[in-house]
């Protein structure tokens, strides 16, 4: 008996294209990729979403694709720029959405792990918004690996094709991988 593929979604990133955040989420799918998953990445203007307004039944294709996404997730990768010390504007309304979920057989992340990687010009803005996308994850009922990735971005962890220029930053999130993998199970 063959067993689906784990599904990884990743959400996040910024208004500007191929961002450090989002080139981050995606080596991370690319990762999952390779031990098996079946991935999609909801980032930058994939998550340019009217501001979620609880109640309102009209949603937009995008808003609707993205949620599809969410609801077949066997786990999610989160990631957010620090800005002003805490999670972007653009990632956390993305992740109102998941309020959509909240009446599923399974609300919300629910059993699910959730990865998450904050990325900032310097450590402070980085480790505060990697807290603040954990207590999100927890918020939502999912699981936050054990391993949450704290980017500094000062110096380029990125080529122009999109390359990892840091060893030990593609190490971890290969292992971000590993726990997405490990920690989900195909619904």
């Amino acid at each position: 008996m063959s067993r689906r593929a784990k599904f990884i979604v990743g959400l996040g990133g910024a208004l500007t294209a191929n961002s450090t955040t989002e080139r981050a989420i995606a080596r991370v799918l690319a990762h999952a990729e390779g031990r098996g998953a079946r991935t999609a990445l909801f980032a930058g203007r994939d998550i340019d979403l009217p501001m979620y307004a609880p109640g309102e039944a009209n949603r937009t294709q995008a808003a609707e694709r993205m949620v599809a996404a969410l609801r077949r997730a066997d786990g999610v990768v989160i990631g957010s720029p620090g800005y002003h010390g805490s999670v972007s504007g653009l990632v956390k309304n993305a992740l109102d959405y998941v309020e959509d979920l909240a009446r599923d057989s399974r609300p919300y992340f629910t059993g699910r792990p959730i990865a998450c990687v904050a990325t900032g010009a310097g450590w402070q803005g980085a480790n505060m918004t990697l807290q603040a996308l954990r207590s999100i994850a927890h918020a939502l009922r999912g699981w936050p690996t054990s391993l949450g990735l704290a980017l500094n971005t000062r110096d380029p962890l990125f080529d122009k094709e999109g390359t990892c220029l840091a060893a030990e930053a593609d190490a971890q999130f290969g292992l971000v991988a590993d726990q997405l993998m490990g920690f989900s199970s195909p619904h």
